[in-house]
């Protein structure tokens, strides 16, 4: 009897082992399957994030998922394709020519003529020359090999985000049923998945409309001045502008100071005041929108989100800048739920009507 026992013991304990190693290879062929898409489907979920709201206020009149996930879809793809379609060329374009004319340029002397103090060093002033030349060739390679690609990896292009725009379609539509399915896969109480859920979402829409949003508003600012004021390839520095506009601190200013540096030395002063206003401009615009966009939400420490876009865009590329913030985000409210204390948390700041 002993032994019938123990033999039905080793014939569980095979299965289970058998479903687990049969559960864990699937898992590694699903994940190689996937990987080739994976940025594509991390895109598609965080514009679903931040387009939830405009599809919540689209379904109250249309009063099907559905037809408002598909508008926005739709809305979505018309953004995307026309900007990339007539811009893609004329940025390529303006990046060669700043390439060109980075290798040409003598930046050792209007520096000097600018910061007479400092650079008294003929060898030092060489070698902040060179290090502004070496960032100017690099970055205006990299954009045109970045803009270059598209026209070339067109059929790729194209499969990723058609996947993209999959991902959001059903994340806007399926929105519920996702969560409640990551609920039943969560190792936590009820009470503990709710905060968890609670402060994601809320850290989330901080740093999506805070500041992606935020700064790529601050971008366009900047990028009104220079249309108006004729900067040579203002497109590119508009972009330029916009991007760097995302990271705290940093902000658009290292775009638009080189800017109005470069028209005063060119005897341009009243562009280069124009441009300085409308950078100075472009802070004051996040003073006002900023606590609009992230009132009332669980907000991440500047410095928090500052690490995590560097070192995200490091590790997962243009990706990252918004990844990296959020990677943190999500341990930093674990960690904090699990301190369980009255005490707010240094990096994780909780909401104004929070007691």
């Amino acid at each position: 009897m002993f032994f019938t026992t123990d033999i039905k013991m080793d014939n569980e304990y095979l299965k289970k082992v058998n479903t687990a190693l049969i559960l864990l290879a699937l898992i590694v062929i699903s994940f190689f399957i996937v990987r080739p898409l994976i940025y594509s489907i991390i895109v598609g979920v965080v514009l679903g994030i931040m387009f939830q709201p405009v599809y919540n206020w689209i379904h109250k009149s249309t009063n099907s998922k559905n037809l408002s996930a598909f508008i926005i879809c739709t809305l979505l793809l018309i953004l995307i394709i026309l900007p990339l379609w007539f811009l893609t060329p004329v940025i390529v374009k303006q990046s060669f020519i700043i390439f060109k004319a980075a290798q040409q340029i003598d930046f050792v002397t209007p520096l000097k003529s600018i910061f007479p103090s400092i650079l008294t060093s003929e060898t030092f002033a060489n070698e902040i020359g060179s290090a502004i030349y070496s960032f100017t060739i690099k970055a205006t390679n990299a954009m045109t090999n970045f803009f270059s690609s598209l026209i070339l990896n067109f059929t790729t292009i194209f499969l990723q985000m058609l996947i993209m725009f999959f991902t959001l379609f059903y994340v806007l539509r399926d929105k519920e049923e996702l969560i409640s399915y990551v609920e039943s896969l969560s190792p936590f109480s009820k009470d503990v998945e709710k905060k968890i859920f609670k402060a994601s979402n809320d850290v989330t829409m901080s740093v999506l409309y805070g500041q992606v949003v935020m700064g790529i508003l601050q971008g366009i600012v900047v990028g009104i001045s220079f249309f108006l004021f004729k900067v040579p390839n203002a497109l590119l520095f508009t972009l330029l502008a916009a991007l760097v506009g995302i990271f705290p601190i940093i902000g658009t200013a290292i775009i638009w100071i080189p800017v109005v540096i470069y028209l005063f030395v060119g005897g341009n002063v009243l562009p280069a005041i124009g441009v300085m206003l409308f950078g100075m401009a472009s802070s004051i615009v996040e003073n006002f929108l900023k606590p609009i966009f992230i009132s009332n939400r669980t907000k991440m420490n500047t410095s928090v989100i500052l690490i995590g876009m560097i070192g995200g865009l490091f590790l997962f590329g243009i990706l990252g800048v918004i990844l990296g913030p959020l990677i943190l985000a999500y341990l930093l409210i674990i960690l904090e739920i699990y301190r369980n204390k009255r005490v707010p948390g240094i990096f994780i700041q909780p909401e104004k009507n929070e007691k």
